[in-house]
């Protein structure tokens, strides 16, 4: 059993003894630990809460409800909803904060609480860590029986957030429905099934193909839209029969994308494409994290505007996006950040942008895809023993490659002409992950082996 406590939530595998996995205590640990710092941050007892459709989320959602009820909070539950669509909701309900109840790509076992600030975006380092030492010292206290909570169900906030997208400038209805798309989705049984149909028809497109689009929470594959996991849309594909193919994750913020001849667009260039589309039409900057493509600075600088990269995770990357003015943002698994919409990755607005550029493109998906420059990424880890400072490891690989560039705000990332190579330790356990790109294959494997020996040789070092 698994339990991770960390500043953007909790999550961990359903079952087992309390503070080893996901059970009833620590749901209920934690999301008074969170309804108690809302009311004390922002003085709004109003929390707005939605699930994917795993087989544990109603559960969880219950505990969670009663519990913010018990603190005196209003509860607004949107049921089945996306991580984007709560994100959509918090700032419309005029609320103190928002819990997704989702594990996001994390197969079926898993459950989490996902921690929206006040405007529905992730909460920081600062605020995280302010709710996890709430919930160790059990700083909370719920309210008396005439104070409790009320309770709101909301079920139609799924076609809010697609009228909001059908609402965006850069999203022409117009243009999808004239090229008469066909097109398969795959969404792995949880709430994409509800929400991504309902879009594509509000699009204009009429042939579309449900792959897994029962929202029961039985995932068909592993929910991660990997290429590995892909082979069934694909192989629906090869036939020749669509247009393209949209694989979505359970909580629906990150979108992949399949071509008319089954092979993979590439959950790196989502980002590319709609970026280019948008920056194409509103000119400006961008960021994504630094394990993503350089795919995007290229597109970035050949459209006249300012690349950036963040540290990894969606908080960073919202605030680089902020700090830079960014049009268009995001990470390189599929996830796409449209400020003119909101600060949050969102496949349903990526949909929209996507088909929008496709459709004004006026060729095939694999075309498009050709238009782009065609980097490989490698991914690698080395594990390592836990006596072992893995900082003094990343410390001696920076100073070992000094004369190149080098980003050190998040890990280790060495720039080589048109390679690059991060680094970064993990949070929860004693490894390294190692990433490199190059715009060929060969060079970069090549590339990451031969910073694993470099790692190897320190380590060895250390032990003498």
């Amino acid at each position: 059993m698994s339990l991770i406590k960390s500043i953007s939530g909790i999550r961990g595998t359903i079952g087992g003894k309390a503070g080893e996995g996901l059970t009833p205590i620590d749901v209920v640990k934690f999301a008074s630990a969170y309804g108690a710092w809302v009311i004390e941050k922002t003085g709004n007892p109003k929390v707005v809460i939605g699930r994917d459709a795993r087989l544990s989320g109603k559960m969880i959602s219950d505990l969670v409800s009663a519990t913010l009820q018990g603190l005196g909070i209003h509860v607004i539950d949107l049921g089945l909803s996306t991580t984007p669509t709560v994100e959509f909701a918090v700032p419309k309900e005029q609320a103190g904060g928002g819990i997704i109840l989702t594990a996001s790509h994390n197969p079926i076992q898993w459950n989490a609480l996902k921690l929206l600030n006040s405007v529905g975006e992730f909460i920081s380092d600062e605020e995280g860590k302010s709710i996890l030492e709430k919930a160790e010292k059990e700083d909370f206290n719920f309210a008396e029986v005439k104070k409790l909570g009320k309770y709101t169900a909301i079920d139609d906030y799924l076609d809010r957030h697609i009228q909001h997208v059908l609402d965006l400038e850069l999203v022409d209805v117009e243009a999808i429905r004239a090229r008469n798309f066909k097109i398969v989705v795959d969404a792995v049984n949880s709430t994409g099934g509800i929400a991504v149909p309902k879009l594509l028809k509000a699009l204009g497109v009429t042939e579309i193909e449900e792959m897994y689009c029962t929202p029961d929470g039985h995932f068909p594959h592993n929910p991660e839209p990997l290429p590995e996991n892909l082979r069934e849309i694909s192989k629906k594909l090869e036939k020749g029969n669509f247009d393209l193919g949209i694989v979505v994750d359970p909580d629906v913020d990150r979108l992949a994308l399949v071509n008319e001849d089954g092979s993979m667009f590439g959950e790196e260039y989502t980002l590319v494409a709609v970026a280019d589309y948008v920056l194409s039409q509103t000119p400006g900057n961008t960021v994504s994290n630094l394990s993503s493509t350089r795919a995007l600075k290229d597109v970035t600088l050949k459209r006249g505007g300012n690349y950036t990269a963040a540290a990894v995770g969606e908080v960073n990357v919202v605030n680089q996006m902020k700090a830079v003015n960014a049009v268009i943002g995001g990470e390189g698994n599929g996830g796409i950040i449209y400020p003119t919409s909101h600060y949050g990755r969102d496949a349903l607005v990526g949909i929209g942008l996507f088909l929008t550029h496709l459709a004004k493109f006026g060729k095939s998906i694999s075309m498009l895809r050709a238009t782009y420059p065609n980097y490989h990424i490698s991914k690698n880890k080395i594990e390592l023993t836990p006596e072992i400072d893995v900082d003094k490891i990343l410390l001696e690989i920076k100073n070992k490659y000094k004369k190149h560039p080098i980003n050190d705000i998040d890990g280790v990332k060495i720039e080589f002409d048109k390679e690059w190579v991060h680094l970064r330790k993990s949070n929860t356990e004693p490894i390294i992950r190692i990433y490199s790109e190059s715009d060929s294959e060969a060079t970069a494997e090549h590339l990451a082996k031969k910073i694993m020996l470099d790692i190897k040789e320190v380590v060895s070092a250390s032990l003498i």
